[in-house]
């Protein structure tokens, strides 16, 4: 990562706006979710929007990795937000009928849960100052909540299905090509689980080389 000041600056104020803007999230997901006393429906509509805006604004992420300011590189972050945005955006922003399901509900929580953990372990590493236990957090929490949002992000994209098909979704711009949305939305959902088995295997090798030199950091600080 840069040892520019402002780099840092700017990176770490990017970091603890995403943390707190995904914390306000779920808290919204929580207030509805106890409000209603179900897990049907009030999510998105208590935080789509501004879930939406923030996964969009992640656009800045592939950037970053594209420009060298942050060691992620440019391929891995562009599939991760491709594949959130086009499901919050294009599936669920536009088909009402799949934002009332409790998977979504789930779903939204899992993204938030993982963001809450990822943003602030970023915002405080560009500091220096990030402890143990939020790198082993980082580093292991995934392994749970990762595969929690892809169970609900295909069983969504698989209930939007046939409303896709009966509305004819996108079909003004698909017309250029041979395929219809309806024919490009199957193809991901055979296609989503290897792409994303792809990365969360690299996560663990992230895990293993990461948790490793923060343990023998941890262990330094700890004899001085």
């Amino acid at each position: 990562m840069s040892s520019s000041p402002f780099v840092k600056s700017y990176l770490f104020a990017y970091n603890f706006l995403q943390a707190s803007s995904w914390t306000i999230s779920l808290l919204s997901v929580v207030s509805s979710v106890l409000s209603s006393k179900t897990i049907n429906g009030g999510a998105y509509s208590a935080a789509g929007y501004l879930i939406s805006v923030m996964q969009t604004a992640a656009v800045l992420e592939v950037l970053h990795g594209a420009i060298g300011i942050v060691p992620s590189g440019f391929l891995s972050p562009l599939m991760q937000w491709s594949g959130r945005t086009h499901f919050i955006l294009a599936i669920v922003g536009q088909i009402n009928e799949v934002q009332d399901s409790p998977w979504l509900s789930i779903t939204l929580v899992a993204w938030c849960i993982g963001e809450m953990i990822r943003y602030p372990h970023y915002a405080l590493t560009c500091l220096g100052r990030c402890p143990y236990w939020l790198t082993y957090l980082r580093y292991t929490g995934f392994i749970i909540i990762y595969p929690t949002g892809l169970v609900g992000e295909l069983l969504i994209m698989y209930k939007a299905l046939p409303h896709v098909k009966e509305r004819n979704l996108y079909a003004n711009f698909f017309s250029v090509f041979p395929f219809s949305y309806y024919q490009f939305l199957w193809a991901v959902l055979l296609v989503y689980p290897f792409l994303w088995l792809k990365l969360y295997l690299q996560l663990f090798k992230q895990r293993k080389s990461k948790l490793g030199k923060a343990e023998k950091h941890h262990g330094k600080r700890k004899r001085m």
